[in-house]
């Protein structure tokens, strides 16, 4: 997902978009760990769009309360 996308999400779909992606980097993890992880680069991926939601939760809230 495109930063501009995530900009155009409301409050309540970030939170959802990133329990999803919580959820799938969890069982991701798992499948790294037993060994059956076909395309490890995917972690990445989800570590990264989670920390751009989290950015922009941050700065929706702040701008909710300023």
């Amino acid at each position: 997902m495109k930063n501009s996308e995530i900009r155009d999400l409301s409050v309540d779909e970030l939170i959802a978009q990133r329990g999803s992606l919580k959820q799938e980097g969890f069982s991701l993890r798992l499948q790294q760990r037993s060994g059956q992880l076909e395309n490890p680069s995917r972690l990445t991926a989800i570590r990264k769009e989670l920390a751009r939601i989290e950015t922009e939760l941050t700065a929706k809230r702040a701008g909710a309360v300023a």
